[in-house]
């Protein structure tokens, strides 16, 4: 997984480009008929019941705007809310406010509808031992605050990118020649560069995961678009031999039965293609 100091970089990055992307020269609707000394408050309002998340990037946003700006936060990142209930409070330039607004509701909006629908994955796997991953499968430009969302739903994070982890799919595989000659020439890549990388293979039968096994020094075999019956086979076959993922279509319907063939994790591009901002609004207070 990448480390701490790079996700802060990501984080850094998506709000310098988000605001050069609505900002531009100017806010021009705010500076046309808001004097630059007025103060303001706002009030982050939620509309629709489920799982906050994007509180902490939303500091992050109007700090990068106006560091003056003074955020008084009533519920955290990764409660579950309901209509009516307010997140945060902020005061300052009303100038600054105002062009933060924007970026903090799409934020929050899209981080909160990956919570709650994380959260809704993690429930149903409650007395079991699989946890649910999120994927690649992410909107370009804001995978950080994506991935983090699935955390604050109560998911956790597969591989950031490309460059943090090996996963030999299908594509490979056939492009290689073979599960056999994929592994075993990814693992000599990995000793000729110095790259401590796990690798995780895609089967897409038993024989091939016999063959994984075969091979040996494979950390997680995916265990793709397998049916229950298959899949609990796969699980037993593998033993304690390295760690089990099931993936392919896997949703709310589905997710609990293929927990219940033993996996280890279960992974869900639907947890950030698949979902709808959550209504939030970001509303003026009187202060006088």
């Amino acid at each position: 997984m990448i480390s701490n100091e790079q996700f802060e970089k990501e984080l850094d990055i998506i709000i310098s480009n988000a605001i050069r992307e609505d900002v531009g020269e100017g806010d021009h609707s705010s500076l046309a008929c808001i004097p630059v000394e007025t103060k303001g408050k706002a009030q982050l309002l939620v509309k629709e019941d489920g799982i906050i998340a994007g509180v902490e990037m939303a500091k992050r946003i109007f700090k990068y705007v106006d560091s003056s700006l003074k955020i008084e936060i009533l519920i955290n990142d990764g409660e579950f809310v309901t209509y009516g209930d307010i997140v945060f409070y902020v005061e300052g330039s009303s100038q600054a406010i105002l062009k933060a607004e924007r970026l903090v509701l799409n934020v929050m909006q899209r981080m909160s509808a990956i919570a709650t629908k994380t959260n809704k994955f993690a429930n149903l796997l409650e007395g079991t031992a699989t946890k649910v991953l999120d994927t690649r499968k992410t909107t370009p430009g804001i995978r950080a605050i994506e991935k983090w969302a699935v955390k604050i739903g109560g998911g956790e994070n597969h591989r950031f990118a490309l460059y943090d982890m090996i996963m030999l799919k299908d594509n490979h595989i056939d492009f290689c020649g073979g599960v056999t000659k994929a592994i075993q020439q990814t693992q000599q890549y990995l000793k000729n560069k110095n790259l401590e990388l796990k690798i995780i293979v895609e089967a897409r039968s038993l024989d091939e995961i016999k063959e994984i096994l075969n091979v040996g020094g494979v950390y997680r075999i995916l265990i793709d678009n397998f049916n229950y019956k298959d899949t609990k086979k796969a699980v037993q076959l593998i033993g304690n031999q390295c760690q089990t993922e099931s993936s392919g279509g896997i949703n709310l319907e589905t997710a609990r039965k293929y927990a219940e063939c033993g996996v280890n994790y279960i992974s869900s591009g639907a947890l950030t293609h698949s979902v709808y901002n959550m209504d939030l609004s970001l509303k003026a207070i009187n202060i006088n």
